[in-house]
This record gives C-alpha cells, structure tokens and sequence, in this order.
C-alpha cells in the first residue's frame, strides 16, 4: 500500500509546494508516522488521505520553521487550497493522476535526458537508486550524483512544477515512455533481491501506459510502448517455478501465458507500425509478438526476429539491442555465428557490469562443447548477477559446464 501511495502523495506535495526536496522528507515522515501509530490504532478507512493529511502538515510545519519561506507559505497555503483542491479519493479512475502529469513535468527539456528519466524513476515512481543504476547500466555513485545534480539544475533554473501545455507534450514523451519502460523493465527482471519479477512496478507502468494512450491516442510509439508491455507481461506466470527459480523461454508452459494479455497487445502492433516510420517501441513489440505468437522456441520466426532487430539497430542502436540480435542470429544461424557476434562487444563499457552479456556467451561456448570457457563465462555472471533466481540459474548451468570439462576432472 505504501508503495502505491508513495508516488500519488509526492506528486501532490510537488505540485502543492513547488519543492522536491521537500516532498520527498515528508513523505518518508508520513509513511514513517504510519508505521508507529497505525498498528496501534488500525489503519484508517482512506489510507491514502491520512498520508496526505500528515504529510502536508509536516510540510506547513517546515516552512513555518523557516522565516525565509513565510511569505512564500502564505501565497501557497491561499493558492493550493482555493484554486488547486486536492482530488477526492474516488476520483475516476480513467482519468490521468497526478503521477502521469508529474511524469511529464519532469521531463523538462532544462534537464539531461538521462537526468530528467533518472529523477523521475527515483522520485516519482520509488525504485531505489541503485535499481536506477541498473536501467542505465551505471554504478549508484554515479547514479546518486546525477539525482542530486538534477534536483540542483530544478532548484537553480527554478524550474515550474506544472503541467506542460498541448504544445510541449510531443518534446517530452520520449523522456516519459522511458521512463515507463524503465519502471516496466525493473519489474520485468529485478536487479536485486529474492525474486526474480517485481510484478508490481511492472503493473504499474502498465497502468500508466494505459492513460497514457488515452490521453494521447494518435501517439504511435505510446501504442507500441503498451503493446510491448503487455505481449512480455503476458507471460509472467511461466517465467518462474513454484520454488520462485527461473523458468527460461523454451521452457515455459505456454499455456500458463495470458492470451487474453496477448490479443490485446498484439492488436496494438499494427496501430504502432503504421503510418510513419517505426519507432523502437514498436519494433520491440512486433519481435514480443513473434515470440507470443509461436507455438514453441523451434518454430519461433527466427529470420523475421533477426530482421527486426537489424530494423532495431538502425532506429535506436544500443549494446543491448545488439546483444539480443546476436542470441536470436545464434538461435537462426547456430552458435558459432551468435558467439562472433557477442565476442564483437566485449569491450563495450555499457556491457561490462550487464550480466546477461557473460551469460550468453556461456550459453553458447556450453553449446559448441568449449566447457572450460563457458564455466568462465558463467563465473564472471554470476560476479554481475542481482537477484537469486538469476544466480541460482547460472549456478547450475556452472555445475554444467564444469562437469563436462576434462581439466576438472
């Protein structure tokens, strides 16, 4: 619950009191008060308005505090409460809450790209900073330094926290849809922990992507942003065992997958390829669909993956995408074809801390029976690997290739 209500209770406090900082301790001092007195005297018929409540209190007490923002309280306290209401707890749920509208205030063009994304997944959707190090496939130092610089640029430049108008929004959906995907990515595969899934993030950004669509129906890439969210979501159930352990796609039951998850992204593909040149998110989510679409890894279309993701390359060149193409040119072509093409990004530095990259070279010298190599591939992910399930995986493929390696032996 708390998680729900964080980014809803920030986002109003940001927009109440024009300070980040601000908004964030008393929020944390709110949710702190809940955790002592709601045990004692139950937990309140609307959660969410207590935390609000307690919050903005603790807020007023601050700045009453500080003889420097007094007359600043003033104007704040007669605006927010006469021209800006807080919406009522039922509000309706189709329309666009103040996180979305957040979203977009943060992506300001003042801020850095990197920053404008890496301060809304700290802030507004409440990943930690080093899960916001993992999107970017940076250390947390680097990644705690580029919050605070963020917040430093808002604060100096003064920057409004406020809707953007109609004119404003197409500058800054790039930064909101990566935001979604990076909140949707850390719920797909958690970078630390016990599990291997944080369904809840990923339902989330979901979630969001839905008003999102709403609000902008003619929007191709937030079609194809929701499209890919829901052709990988779909398959949540399979991707771990009982035991919460790792389930890889060739061995899934595809019949745990939710076809009704399926139908509504996959109908989503074709609204997101038309009418322009494509766009990443779209891509993505037509190779999500070829994969849904398959009855099983072998007779997945391995040669319209490739291509795809030579379209991919093209559009939005990564280390990461061409990682994936050289596992799906492995799975077209053979191992041996995949492996040169992994072995090409060694010294990439966007790869070194990215476990997968280890991984899949592993997975492929395993193949072509080059055993010693492979357990040094699996080793060194295994260094990289966050969460348990990811590390018991590469433990057994380990033992694996260790125990086919005559040196050890």
């Amino acid at each position: 619950m708390f998680r729900e209500e964080r980014g809803r209770l920030l986002a109003s406090l940001v927009r109440r009191f024009g300070d980040l900082d601000l908004a964030e301790e008393v929020t944390s001092e709110a949710i702190e008060a809940a955790l002592v007195h709601w045990p004692v005297d139950g937990v309140p018929a609307r959660p969410g308005a207590w935390l609000l409540t307690t919050a903005r209190r603790r807020a007023v007490d601050r700045l009453r505090r500080d003889r420097a923002y007094a007359a600043r309280l003033a104007i704040l306290q007669v605006e927010a409460e006469r021209a800006d209401p807080a919406p009522p707890a039922d509000a309706d749920a189709d329309l666009p809450d103040e996180r979305l509208q957040l979203f977009f205030t943060c992506a300001h063009p003042a801020l850095p790209a990197e920053d404008r994304t890496a301060l809304t997944l700290r802030c507004l959707a409440g990943l930690t900073t080093p899960e916001v190090a993992r999107a970017f496939l940076v250390p947390p130092a680097t990644m705690a330094q580029r919050i605070v610089r963020a917040k430093r640029k808002i604060r100096e430049a003064r920057i409004p926290f406020r809707v953007p108008g109609p004119d404003e929004l197409p500058d800054r959906l790039p930064g909101v849809l990566q935001v979604l995907y990076s909140i949707f990515t850390e719920g797909y595969a958690a970078s630390s922990g016990t599990r291997l899934q944080r369904l809840d993030l990923a339902e989330e950004a979901i979630r969001l992507a839905r008003i999102l669509r709403r609000l902008l129906p003619a929007e191709r890439e937030v079609a194809g942003l929701l499209a890919l969210m829901l052709l990988v979501h779909a398959r949540r159930d399979a991707r771990t065992g009982p035991d919460g352990g790792l389930v890889l796609l060739a061995d899934q039951d595809r019949g745990r997958w939710d076809q009704q998850m399926i139908d509504e992204g996959r109908d989503l593909v074709p609204v997101a390829l038309t009418g322009g040149p494509p766009g990443p998110y779209g891509v993505q989510a037509a190779i999500a669909a070829l994969h849904d679409e398959a009855a099983d890894v072998a007779s997945t279309d391995w040669p319209q993956i490739v291509a795809l993701y030579d379209v991919l390359l093209a559009v939005a060149p990564s280390p990461i995408v061409a990682l994936n193409r050289a596992v799906a040119v492995a799975m077209r072509d053979g191992p041996a074809a995949g492996l040169a093409l992994l072995d090409e990004l060694a010294d990439e530095p966007r790869l070194r801390g990215y476990h997968p990259h280890p991984a899949a070279r592993g997975d492929l010298l395993r193949q072509l029976g080059r055993y010693a190599e492979a357990a040094a591939a699996y080793r060194a992910a295994l260094d990289l690997a966050g969460t348990e399930p990811e590390r018991a995986h590469l433990r057994r493929n380990l033992r694996a290739a260790e125990g086919h390696d005559p040196d050890r032996t």
